[in-house]
């Protein structure tokens, strides 16, 4: 869009966007630009149209009057004045325009200006088109007289609306101009009470308009997303269903083009293109309701149409973010605007801050706590009381850890430090991630029992084994809480289920009888554990013939359990109710909710308990299931290139011939290789939530033999490498060390 359309709209002040009166190039009121699109209407169309509309100072932009009062206008008045019983017969869909134009017409007149050069009738389209609603609904519409009241079909031809937005941003600039006047005109002829179908048509095409992308078309672009902020839930019901059917390519473009007029209202480049932030204090929260719809609509895609992760705004990590999460304890998600009322857009770096600087402000305040009463009770205070001091035996590992956790109970959100009894030593993070590996080594191993390692999924899950005592599950749950708290990266192999359960609620019911770690599981959730059985049932469930006859089941499942069949029933009387073809989805849901839920009920509650006894804090309520997964076990995604740049050496600089055959051989290795050098070296092949640098990665020299293998100590992150010769017997030597180092948490 031309930047003189900025200053059309910019002379004066105009109440209804609330701008403040300059002394040059300011703002025109919107009012004046719809009385001169009017009167030219006027002209060309022989309309009646107000040649001065006033527009009162007011907060909402839902609270504007009419331009006129058209057909519609009047029909909605009488409506409202009947009572209930007479207003059902009443059609609510108004009668539109007919259709100027098809599809076909259309690009015939884009093909014929190549040509001519005449741009008239390519203009008029676009001049009568996005004038109005109904307009609107005539060009783009299916079907002009079906009302298309569904969430499945919007009615609108998205190939055409498509069609004609990639053609407008080709088109000359006094055309552009034409289509912002016209939206200008449509917004200022809303008026209060309930939309139509037709109207949410329209601002779900108005929605996709590229010309968005230019910052001055700014102010017309906050007014359209407040309108579209302000709807009813039923409206945007409507929406989000509407939104999910969008090609992956469009929807992206929204979700950049709302996240775009986020971060330059936040910080403009040229702050003077924008009224003041305290003039439009609306556009951030409007923008942010509207990005919600497209979260919702991308989560109820199968599969979401973008990942999750591209709805992240990285502007955000550069906001103060603890008075966000402050503004929102205090406040909820009531009228006091925070970020922390969408946490979708805020990163999983910047979560891990509020994470973190929630947590240290609990282990201060504890710590705090504990002098008081020390000092309160005319005791010595003693360094150590700020701590969570674990002594533990390596002999007895689990259950002196278990012993510890629970006799210290209250000091679990102060900083963790451990020592190994009988052996000297500072623990400066080094023994603290080393008791983690090993329990977690030992609890994980298949012989202990707890877990079951799954080799097709390479994943573990709870044993479903009854016991007398489920403390060792809090154990576990306890000591993710601690990793998270401390910021520890585990190698745990969990599958998203587990995550979405932890967070089944995120926060833990003042009421200890509600059920927690129960969420809505799907065959999906159950191919991720166990495929093999996952595949069947979804035969099952495809299966074209007889099912009670050629399957022979009912609804009772059989676990083994020590070496005993045992047997249990999916529902009252289930080993009497046969599986058929009309009930086996029943059959199926219920076997996946026995397997996940109900099986290791009391195993996962007591994992749950654990887990929140550490990180019990609003901040997980931001925390996606994913995320959480993350903030345990670090990202998959892994950048050797980062890892070279942050890398400290000793003994060696990074020019030396070894480091650079070193890198020169990492940097080819195939993925699987890279992970399990990053296995060898850190204990897991994750990266911390920070990225590469956070790992404090170092390579040391090994003055030894160069016929030894490399040597790790995953404590601290460092490889001990000697000096070879030639690149080849590096890449022999690190692939074999690499390869046949042991495991932690797998068979």
């Amino acid at each position: 869009m031309n930047p003189s359309l900025s200053a059309v709209i910019a002379r004066k002040r105009s109440p209804w966007i609330g701008l403040d009166t300059g002394a040059k190039g300011q703002i025109s009121t919107l009012s004046s630009v719809v009385s001169t699109v009017s009167q030219k209407k006027e002209a060309a169309e022989n309309r009646s149209s107000p040649s001065h509309p006033v527009f009162p100072n007011i907060k909402n932009v839902r609270d504007l009057p009419p331009v006129c009062l058209d057909v519609r206008q009047k029909q909605r008045i009488s409506i409202d004045a009947l009572s209930s019983e007479m207003k059902a017969p009443v059609l609510s869909e108004p009668v539109l325009p007919i259709q100027p134009k098809t599809m076909k017409d259309f690009q015939e007149d884009v093909e014929k200006v190549k040509s001519s050069g005449d741009w008239k009738t390519v203009h008029d389209f676009y001049l009568t088109t996005f004038d109005s609603f109904p307009e609107l609904n005539a060009v783009f519409k299916k079907d002009a007289t079906a009302s298309f009241n569904t969430v499945e079909d919007s009615g609108i031809n998205a190939k055409f609306v498509n069609a004609v937005y990639d053609a407008l941003l080709n088109t000359p600039q006094d055309i552009q101009k034409t289509v912002l006047k016209g939206i200008i005109n449509s917004l200022l002829r809303e008026w209060k009470g309930p939309r139509t179908k037709d109207d949410l048509r329209a601002y779900f095409i108005l929605l996709q308009n590229p010309q968005f992308n230019n910052t001055s078309t700014y102010v017309i672009y906050a007014h359209l997303l407040r309108q579209i902020s302000t709807l009813v839930e039923a409206d945007h019901h409507f929406l989000v269903h509407w939104l999910k059917k969008l090609s992956q390519k469009r929807f992206k473009q929204l979700v950049e083009r709302l996240l775009q007029f986020i971060s330059l209202r936040l910080f403009p480049a040229k702050p003077e293109e924008f009224p003041p932030i305290t003039k439009c204090s609306w556009w951030i929260p409007s923008a942010s309701k509207v990005l919600a719809l497209l979260n919702t609509a991308n989560n109820l895609a199968h599969p979401p149409l973008i990942p999750y992760t591209d709805l992240y705004n990285s502007t955000l990590d550069h906001i103060d973010l603890m008075e966000e999460y402050h503004t929102w304890q205090s406040f909820g998600n009531s009228h006091r605007f925070s970020f922390c009322q969408y946490p979708f857009v805020i990163s999983i770096a910047a979560k891990k801050i509020i994470i973190q600087r929630d947590s240290e402000q609990q282990m201060i305040s504890i710590a705090r706590q504990s002098l008081v009463d020390k000092v309160s009770r005319r005791q010595r205070p003693d360094m150590n009381m700020l701590f969570l001091n674990m002594k533990v035996r390596r002999t007895h590992l689990v259950s002196d850890s278990l012993d510890e956790l629970t006799r210290k109970r209250g000091d679990l959100k102060k900083k963790l430090k451990v020592t190994f009894v009988g052996e000297a030593g500072l623990d400066m993070g080094g023994l603290t991630k080393e008791w983690f590996l090993l329990l977690i080594r030992q609890i994980f191993h298949p012989d202990y029992g707890m877990f079951t390692y799954h080799k097709d999924s390479h994943c573990h899950w709870f044993s479903s084994f009854k016991c007398d005592n489920y403390s060792e599950f809090r154990l576990v749950g306890i000591l993710m809480g601690l990793a998270v708290y401390n910021s520890i990266t585990l190698d745990i192999r969990f599958p998203p289920c587990c995550y979405k359960k932890l967070l089944s609620p995120p926060i833990v019911p003042s009421d200890q009888n509600t059920p927690v770690g129960i969420c809505s599981v799907t065959i999906d959730d159950l191919c991720q554990i166990m495929p093999e059985l996952a595949h069947g049932l979804s035969e099952l469930l495809s299966y074209e013939g007889n099912v009670e006859e050629d399957f022979y089941s009912t609804f009772q499942v059989f676990q083994e359990e020590f070496g005993i069949i045992k047997s249990y029933n999916l529902k009252p009387g289930g080993d009497k109710i046969p599986v058929t073809n009309q009930n086996r989805k029943e059959y199926v849901q219920l076997y996946i909710d026995f397997l996940l839920n109900k099986s290791i009920y009391k195993q996962f509650s007591a994992f749950y308990y654990g887990f929140h006894s550490v990180c019990a804090s609003n901040a997980l309520m931001l925390l996606r299931p994913e995320e959480v997964e993350i903030l345990v076990c670090g990202s998959p995604e892994l950048d050797m290139h980062a890892l070279q740049r942050s890398t400290q050496y000793d003994g060696y600089a990074k020019t030396d011939l070894t480091i650079r055959y070193f890198w020169d051989v990492v940097l080819g290795f195939p993925l699987d290789l890279q992970k399990k050098l990053l296995h060898f070296t850190t204990g897991s092949d994750r990266v911390p939530v920070g990225g590469m640098a956070d790992l404090n990665f170092k390579i040391s020299k090994n003055e030894t033999s160069t016929n030894w293998l490399p040597v790790a100590h995953t404590c601290f992150n460092q490889l001990c490498l000697p000096p070879y010769k030639s690149k080849k017997d590096l890449k022999q030597k690190l692939i074999i060390g690499i390869s046949n180092s042991e495991g932690f948490g797998l068979e």
